[in-house]
């Protein structure tokens, strides 16, 4: 018998002030945001970007942010290796990313195998000045690839048999994030 265990590790409270110190660590990178695109990896970093773009609008007076949506299904590196049918999400960029600063947003970096098919897909759309990526969370110690946030809201320190699952209001009735503990009973 296998138990599931689940702590709540971030709160809406938490969550709320760690989104007010990236998109404030964004504001004072980027000022106004004329050179610079918020790209959101589909599914779980759109809203963590619009509810960056959000806080950059209302509580830094910033017009005209370009935010675009990013599907990595088809671009990653294990596309078609499992027996399962994939959902491809819709892929959103109205504005051009060439010579801009793209700011990737995502929820969870965990091996960086979807930074990197991220990466992949944004070859698409042109040539970027410069990439960053902004995740919410970093799983530091489950890194298979070399990849490091320029942003990260928090660290946390899971082990294999651990998931982070980043929980918003607008699909999932809350704003928190949890460790999920599989225990092998």
């Amino acid at each position: 018998m296998s138990v599931d265990l689940n702590k709540k590790i971030l709160d809406a409270s938490k969550l709320s002030l760690i989104l007010n110190r990236l998109a404030s660590q964004l504001f004072e990178n980027h000022n106004d945001f004329s050179n610079t695109v918020l790209i959101g990896i589909q599914p779980r970093g759109k809203i963590l970007s619009k509810k960056i773009k959000y806080l950059l609008e209302s509580s830094h007076e910033i017009k005209d942010i370009k935010l675009g949506f990013l599907d990595i299904t088809f671009f990653r590196d294990d596309f078609g290796r499992e027996n399962k049918v994939l959902n491809a999400n819709k892929t959103s960029i109205d504005f051009s990313i060439e010579n801009k600063t793209v700011v990737l947003i995502d929820d969870v970096l965990y091996t960086g195998r979807s930074v990197t098919a991220a990466l992949s897909a944004l070859q698409s759309f042109g040539r970027p000045a410069r990439v960053e990526l902004l995740t919410l969370i970093d799983r530091r110690f489950s890194r298979h690839l070399p990849i490091q946030p320029d942003y990260c809201g928090c660290q946390v320190d899971a082990i294999n048999n651990q998931r982070v699952t980043v929980k918003w209001k607008e699909i999932d009735g809350e704003d928190s994030v949890y460790l999920y503990i599989k225990n092998g009973k």
